[in-house]
């Protein structure tokens, strides 16, 4: 049985490597590169001045020791650090669309570690729910992201519920140097909507000020309209509270609808307003057009 066990699990990540691997080589080769920069510059050599170089780039001390203008030439540090904060909480395991919310999650970040190891970049792992359930230091190779994948796809969480903040304090607190972070997650807010928002922003600004944040959010399109079913019961996969709706009657669905935007405007806004960039994906749709959009909107901004 554990041996079955072990060839599903093989399969299920060699079939994510072969469909997300070819995504990177043929859609998002180039725009990972273009996007994310390296940490800074190295000095390379000193040469001699070329008309159309820049003046500023002039080694005062070389050009009066020689008499002829010499300027310093730096290469970008390219190697980059990509760290994955990845929920698995108990919400994740929803989806009415082919893949359930963690599914999705564990392809886009194939598809962020497959493109960070294709430029040679390191990527790290944290899982959490409402503490850090697994962490998996930066590393490089093929091997490696192999390993990130399984446990995504199959890591077996001890919490039910979602604390945002926990992964965001622990990043800031093992990642010493400046990284890419993306937070990954469905943002399903424990508690009080408002006052479990109102904690996190302030989290996420810290957070963006010493790495690069990039919130992902990743939700279900039940989650946002009801069907009409007639009478539901909805329970909340943290909590375990469960509601029942008469989903026939239109005010109901309507209420919800309203509710649920309502919410995802506060929350889009409060992320924003934080100075994180922030992609919302859906589960019944590609997340191939939004990131590649996200990728072309952040290469003009970064340009400007």
């Amino acid at each position: 049985m554990e041996e079955q066990i072990t060839r599903e699990i093989l399969k299920k990540v060699r079939q994510v490597e072969v469909r997300t691997s070819r995504l990177v080589n043929d859609t998002l080769a180039g725009s990972y590169q273009s996007v994310f920069k390296g940490r800074g510059m190295n000095f390379d050599e000193v040469r001699e001045y070329v008309p159309g170089d820049e003046i500023r780039t002039i080694d005062w001390n070389v050009t009066a020791r020689t008499g002829v203008p010499h300027i310093k030439k730096f290469t970008e540090e390219r190697e980059l650090t990509i760290m994955l904060l990845i929920d698995i909480s108990g919400s994740g395991d929803f989806g009415s669309a082919a893949s359930s919310k963690r599914e999705v999650m564990a392809e886009i970040g194939s598809v962020l570690a497959f493109s960070a190891v294709r430029n040679n970049d390191k990527v790290g792992l944290i899982l959490f729910s409402d503490f850090v359930e697994l962490y998996i230091p930066p590393k490089k190779g093929r091997s490696h992201i192999l390993r990130l994948i399984r446990e995504i796809l199959f890591f077996q969480p001890q919490g039910r519920k979602t604390d945002l903040i926990v992964p965001l304090d622990f990043v800031n607190e093992v990642a010493r140097r400046k990284c890419v972070t993306f937070l990954i997650s469905d943002f399903c807010l424990p508690g009080d909507f408002e006052k479990a928002l109102t904690a996190l922003q302030p989290k996420l600004q810290v957070s963006n000020r010493r790495h690069d944040l990039i919130a992902m959010i990743i939700s279900d399109p039940r989650e946002h309209t009801l069907p009409d079913v007639g009478w539901l019961t909805i329970e909340d996969a943290e909590s375990g509270v469960q509601v029942e709706l008469d989903t026939s009657d239109p005010s109901v669905r309507r209420g919800y609808a309203e509710l649920a935007a309502d919410r995802r405007k506060t929350l889009n806004k409060a992320i924003r307003s934080a100075g994180v960039d922030l992609l919302d994906l859906s589960t019944d749709q590609s997340y191939v057009p939004p990131l590649l959009n996200f990728f072309g909107n952040r290469r003009r901004r970064l340009s400007r």
